[in-house]
Protein backbone atom coordinates (compact mmCIF):
# COMPACT_ATOMS: atom_id res chain seq x y z
CA UNK A 1 0.00 0.00 0.00
CA UNK A 2 2.80 2.64 0.53
CA UNK A 3 4.51 1.78 -2.91
CA UNK A 4 1.33 2.39 -4.45
CA UNK A 5 0.66 5.60 -2.40
CA UNK A 6 3.99 6.73 -3.27
CA UNK A 7 3.61 6.10 -7.03
CA UNK A 8 0.32 7.67 -7.09
CA UNK A 9 2.25 11.31 -5.22
CA UNK A 10 4.98 10.96 -7.87
CA UNK A 11 2.48 11.29 -10.97
CA UNK A 12 0.25 13.57 -9.57
CA UNK A 13 3.61 15.53 -8.49
CA UNK A 14 4.89 15.21 -12.00
CA UNK A 15 1.56 15.69 -13.67
CA UNK A 16 1.30 18.93 -11.53
CA UNK A 17 4.22 20.89 -12.31
CA UNK A 18 4.14 19.28 -16.44
CA UNK A 19 1.59 21.70 -16.92
CA UNK A 20 3.33 25.22 -15.12
CA UNK A 21 4.95 25.60 -18.05
CA UNK A 22 3.66 29.00 -19.57
CA UNK A 23 5.07 30.23 -22.87
CA UNK A 24 5.60 33.98 -23.40
CA UNK A 25 2.52 35.75 -25.04
CA UNK A 26 3.27 36.73 -28.53
CA UNK A 27 5.83 33.59 -28.91
CA UNK A 28 5.13 31.03 -31.74
CA UNK A 29 3.32 27.82 -31.24
CA UNK A 30 4.77 24.72 -32.16
CA UNK A 31 3.50 23.67 -35.58
CA UNK A 32 1.90 19.59 -35.51
CA UNK A 33 2.44 19.68 -39.87
CA UNK A 34 -0.25 17.63 -41.19
CA UNK A 35 -2.36 17.67 -38.71
CA UNK A 36 -2.95 20.77 -37.42
CA UNK A 37 -6.25 22.63 -39.34
CA UNK A 38 -6.08 26.07 -40.71
CA UNK A 39 -8.69 28.03 -38.80
CA UNK A 40 -10.51 29.04 -41.81
CA UNK A 41 -10.24 26.71 -44.65
CA UNK A 42 -9.82 23.76 -42.24
CA UNK A 43 -7.28 21.95 -44.84
CA UNK A 44 -3.67 20.45 -42.75
CA UNK A 45 -1.34 22.68 -42.62
CA UNK A 46 1.29 21.13 -44.44
CA UNK A 47 3.29 23.23 -46.40
CA UNK A 48 6.15 24.58 -43.78
CA UNK A 49 7.12 27.73 -46.30
CA UNK A 50 3.84 29.42 -45.98
CA UNK A 51 2.45 28.57 -42.66
CA UNK A 52 0.71 31.69 -40.51
CA UNK A 53 0.07 32.03 -36.37
CA UNK A 54 -2.13 34.92 -35.31
CA UNK A 55 -2.14 35.43 -31.79
CA UNK A 56 -4.21 37.59 -29.74
CA UNK A 57 -2.12 39.63 -27.64
CA UNK A 58 -4.55 39.66 -24.64
CA UNK A 59 -5.05 35.90 -23.97
CA UNK A 60 -1.92 34.62 -26.15
CA UNK A 61 -4.47 32.47 -27.98
CA UNK A 62 -2.79 31.32 -31.03
CA UNK A 63 -5.07 30.38 -34.38
CA UNK A 64 -2.75 28.78 -37.51
CA UNK A 65 -3.24 28.87 -41.03
CA UNK A 66 -2.09 27.24 -44.31
CA UNK A 67 -1.64 30.47 -46.24
CA UNK A 68 -1.57 34.48 -45.58
CA UNK A 69 -4.63 34.46 -47.47
CA UNK A 70 -6.84 32.48 -45.24
CA UNK A 71 -5.02 34.55 -42.24
CA UNK A 72 -5.92 38.35 -43.67
CA UNK A 73 -9.34 36.86 -44.71
CA UNK A 74 -10.42 35.28 -41.64
CA UNK A 75 -9.26 38.56 -39.67
CA UNK A 76 -12.16 40.68 -42.16
CA UNK A 77 -14.63 37.88 -42.01
CA UNK A 78 -14.68 37.20 -38.43
CA UNK A 79 -14.02 40.95 -37.38
CA UNK A 80 -11.63 40.32 -35.02
CA UNK A 81 -11.71 43.53 -32.30
CA UNK A 82 -7.82 42.84 -32.08
CA UNK A 83 -7.14 42.72 -35.59
CA UNK A 84 -4.52 45.55 -35.35
CA UNK A 85 -2.99 44.64 -32.17
CA UNK A 86 -2.85 40.59 -33.63
CA UNK A 87 0.84 39.48 -33.35
CA UNK A 88 0.99 37.81 -36.30
CA UNK A 89 4.10 35.42 -37.61
CA UNK A 90 4.81 34.01 -40.84
CA UNK A 91 7.40 31.08 -42.25
CA UNK A 92 10.16 32.82 -44.67
CA UNK A 93 9.66 30.66 -48.07
CA UNK A 94 13.55 29.81 -48.41
CA UNK A 95 14.30 28.73 -45.05
CA UNK A 96 10.85 28.38 -42.74
CA UNK A 97 11.87 30.12 -40.03
CA UNK A 98 8.88 32.29 -38.16
CA UNK A 99 9.38 35.97 -39.08
CA UNK A 100 6.66 38.89 -38.31
CA UNK A 101 4.46 38.72 -41.06
CA UNK A 102 4.25 43.18 -40.62
CA UNK A 103 8.09 43.17 -41.46
CA UNK A 104 8.41 40.94 -43.75
CA UNK A 105 9.12 41.63 -47.55
CA UNK A 106 6.77 39.57 -49.85
CA UNK A 107 6.94 38.49 -53.84
CA UNK A 108 3.88 37.30 -55.48
CA UNK A 109 4.89 34.84 -58.00
CA UNK A 110 4.83 31.95 -55.62
CA UNK A 111 2.65 28.65 -55.64
CA UNK A 112 0.96 28.93 -52.13
CA UNK A 113 -1.62 26.62 -50.94
CA UNK A 114 -4.58 28.97 -51.29
CA UNK A 115 -3.30 29.95 -54.64
CA UNK A 116 -2.66 33.70 -53.01
CA UNK A 117 0.76 33.52 -54.43
CA UNK A 118 2.68 36.19 -51.74
CA UNK A 119 5.60 34.27 -50.05
CA UNK A 120 7.58 35.99 -47.23
CA UNK A 121 10.95 36.81 -46.55
CA UNK A 122 13.25 38.46 -45.04
CA UNK A 123 15.87 40.98 -46.58
CA UNK A 124 18.58 38.17 -46.53
CA UNK A 125 15.97 35.54 -47.93
CA UNK A 126 14.61 37.85 -50.64
CA UNK A 127 15.53 36.27 -54.01
CA UNK A 128 17.62 39.32 -56.00
CA UNK A 129 15.60 41.21 -58.45
CA UNK A 130 12.15 40.20 -57.47
CA UNK A 131 9.64 43.30 -57.21
CA UNK A 132 8.95 43.66 -53.18
CA UNK A 133 5.54 43.83 -51.24
CA UNK A 134 5.09 45.42 -47.79
CA UNK A 135 2.40 43.30 -45.80
CA UNK A 136 -0.39 46.48 -46.39
CA UNK A 137 -0.14 46.31 -49.68
CA UNK A 138 -0.60 42.35 -49.80
CA UNK A 139 -3.36 42.42 -47.60
CA UNK A 140 -4.91 45.10 -49.86
CA UNK A 141 -4.24 43.02 -52.56
CA UNK A 142 -5.58 39.68 -51.02
CA UNK A 143 -8.85 41.40 -50.41
CA UNK A 144 -8.91 42.67 -53.85
CA UNK A 145 -8.42 39.00 -54.84
CA UNK A 146 -11.35 37.70 -52.98
CA UNK A 147 -13.92 40.50 -54.02
CA UNK A 148 -13.32 39.25 -58.08
CA UNK A 149 -13.47 35.44 -57.25
CA UNK A 150 -16.57 35.93 -55.79
CA UNK A 151 -17.85 38.24 -58.15
CA UNK A 152 -17.21 35.61 -60.77
CA UNK A 153 -18.51 32.97 -58.74
CA UNK A 154 -22.14 35.34 -58.35
CA UNK A 155 -21.51 35.69 -62.01
CA UNK A 156 -21.58 32.29 -63.10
Amino acid sequence: MKRFSFLLFALLFAFGFSGCEKKPIGSVEKMHWDRDMCERCKMAISERKFAVQIIDPATGKTYKFDDLGCATLWLKEEKIPWANKAIIWITDAKTGAWIDARKAQYINDAITPMAYGFAAHTEATLPKGSTVFDYTYVVNKIEEIERENTTKIKAY
